[in-house]
């Protein structure tokens, strides 16, 4: 059974934005395509823990409305989200 998990990094208010939140549909969309990342990396590293090479480093992926960061450690079976981005209505 696989650890592999995604998580915002320091936590869900500081990424998602304290004091004026991102749109609830934005969210839902990066929160989608951040999973469809934590499966292919679960796919790709089979046992993560045991991963010796370096990473890939920050990623940018964009989504409707908007884009995110994130960064894969396959050591911590873990997809960190660490900035969303709304595109300006």
């Amino acid at each position: 059974m696989s650890n592999w998990h995604g998580e915002y990094d320091p936590d869900e208010t500081h990424v998602i934005g304290g004091d004026t939140p991102a749109a609830p549909a934005f969210v839902a969309e990066v929160e989608k395509h951040a999973d469809e990342i934590v499966r292919a990396s679960e796919a790709l590293h089979l046992d993560g823990t045991r991963y010796q090479g370096t990473g890939e480093g920050v990623q940018t992926a964009y989504v409707p409305g908007g884009m995110f960061l994130y960064l894969t450690i396959a050591r911590h079976e873990c997809v960190y989200v660490l900035q969303v981005t709304p595109w300006s209505a």
